[in-house]
């Protein structure tokens, strides 16, 4: 049986069916999350700081820390536990880029190392890495060029 709606009824009935917004919470989420994994890598720099690790060292050494981490959590299917519940937060650190190579990588690794974990690895954050090499390369000739 079909009902001719009014424009206000139609409006009620998708307000009624369609599910309630979470941004607020999504958001808190988030950013409890995202800024755990932040004030983690700020302790690890201030912990190695105070253990006498000069700063050019440092720099070097927080985002493979992170990245191994990362990539650690993902292999142990915690990464994804954390995405559910914190959602973008885990996505912004450098940690989820570990986690864009692992997860592809993981998925993968059946049809073989090459073929498989080796040629899907980059699935993801390969867009991200080329765009970001070119847009690198790009600025410096402009740079070079005019600046």
């Amino acid at each position: 049986m079909n009902k001719d709606y009014t424009n206000k009824e139609y409006a009620d009935y998708i307000k009624k069916k369609s599910p309630k917004s979470r941004t607020v919470r999504d958001t808190a989420r988030a950013f409890l999350v995202g800024g755990l994994i932040c004030a983690f890598a700020q302790a690890a720099a201030n912990y190695m700081e105070f253990r006498g690790v000069d700063a050019e060292t440092l720099k070097n050494a927080l985002p493979v820390i992170m990245v191994g981490l990362g990539a650690l959590f993902t292999g142990a299917g915690l990464y994804e536990k954390l995405a559910k519940f914190g959602g973008a937060g885990t996505i912004v650190p450098i940690t989820g880029f570990a986690n864009a190579v692992v997860s592809p990588a993981m998925e993968f690794k059946t049809e073989g190392h090459v073929l498989g974990a080796g040629a899907k690895m980059f699935v993801i954050a390969g867009p991200v890495i080329v765009f970001g090499t070119i847009a690198s390369v790009a600025v410096g000739l402009i740079y070079f060029l005019f600046g």
